[in-house]
């Protein structure tokens, strides 16, 4: 009888274990199944990834919610990003390290970081995700990891932009399309830190909140004809598209810039008016990513969230960015911030 009973107080504790090992191996996360709308994205319980030797395990605070969230998740560019399904969306992470590789030099368990992952793979919304080295910096210390959440996509493709591509200079004049959204934001104000004059174009109700931003001349274009205002500009920063774009070529000086983030930019019209045209694809960097930081936490940027929620309402959230007017970033509160 003793036997018996020790057999099956065994039997009950091995249980216990594999269950609780169970438990901590998975993890709350928005997985799509299908591709569609809103709708299609699930909070489930799936498995905790686990880093190879390249890679850090972040625990996620703040998860970044874009735009061009809501195309991936219709499946238009599944064949260009190989993307595959179930997949958990998500590419703008901030969070504290779990766990890393055996081949991570700059990172250890406890740091506070913050990353633009790989957007084919995705995994940022959710409580863990995977980040490859070069892909992180640390969190810039005089923000949330909420605000560090909205930061690395957006500001990266600004970054981008105009650093890497036009690599403006002080006393050049830049226009800005769609001023006050998520590139738009860091993009006026990393051209302001390198002394550009910058004109920004948004809605009425956003006029105001460009001249906070510091932009030089904002422009309204419900009630204005940028055209109208800008003239022999420097640089256009392009992420509109469609007659945005078409109307843009004419007013940038000979020997100029078109920068395009969402269209691709037409030849002929750039060897009519003696311009150059360049495309941007953000990429993640983690030195830039620093850099980044470093302008933040000197107060030269400052990070605009205009909304919450938490991941279980991730559908919310991005049906609010489906609708194209956000002011800022969206994030999803994925977990707590550290005490």
């Amino acid at each position: 009888m003793k036997v018996k009973l020790a057999f099956a107080l065994s039997v009950l504790f091995v249980t216990a274990v594999v269950f609780a090992q169970s438990l901590k191996s998975t993890m709350k996360a928005i997985v799509v199944h299908e591709y569609g709308g809103p709708e299609v994205l699930k909070l489930e319980d799936v498995p905790k990834p686990e880093p190879k030797q390249d890679e850090l395990l972040v625990k996620v605070i703040g998860a970044g919610v874009n735009s061009f969230d809501g195309v991936l998740r219709s499946g238009k560019y599944a064949k260009v990003f190989k993307m595959q399904l179930p997949w958990i969306p998500g590419y703008d992470i901030a969070g504290t390290v779990e766990k890393v590789g055996s081949k991570i030099s700059k990172f250890k368990p406890g740091d506070a970081v913050y990353a633009h992952i790989s957007i084919a793979p995705g995994g940022g919304y959710a409580e863990h995700t995977l980040a490859k080295e070069n892909q992180v910096a640390r969190k810039p210390a005089t923000i949330s990891f909420i605000e560090a959440g909205g930061v690395p996509s957006v500001a990266l493709t600004a970054w981008q932009a105009l650093v890497d591509k036009a690599q403006i200079e002080a006393g050049q004049t830049v226009l800005i399309h769609g001023g006050s959204g998520g590139v738009g934001t860091f993009a006026v104000q990393i051209a302001k830190n390198r002394g550009a004059n910058v004109m920004a174009t948004a809605s009425t109700a956003n006029q105001d909140f460009l001249r906070q931003l510091g932009v030089d001349v904002p422009i309204d274009y419900k009630t204005q004809k940028f055209e109208d205002i800008a003239k022999d500009v420097d640089v256009v920063l392009d992420g509109v598209g469609g007659d945005t774009l078409a109307r843009s070529y004419a007013i940038v000086k000979k020997g100029g810039l078109v920068v395009g983030l969402v269209a691709r930019l037409d030849q002929a019209q750039l060897d009519k008016y003696g311009i150059r045209g360049a495309s941007v694809e953000v990429k993640p960097n983690g030195d830039e990513l620093s850099e980044i930081g470093r302008l933040i936490d000197a107060k030269k940027i400052q990070v605009i969230v205009s909304q919450t929620f938490p991941l279980a309402e991730a559908a919310k959230a991005q049906a609010e960015t489906d609708k194209g007017h956000t002011r800022g970033k969206i994030v999803l509160k994925v977990g707590d911030e550290p005490k």
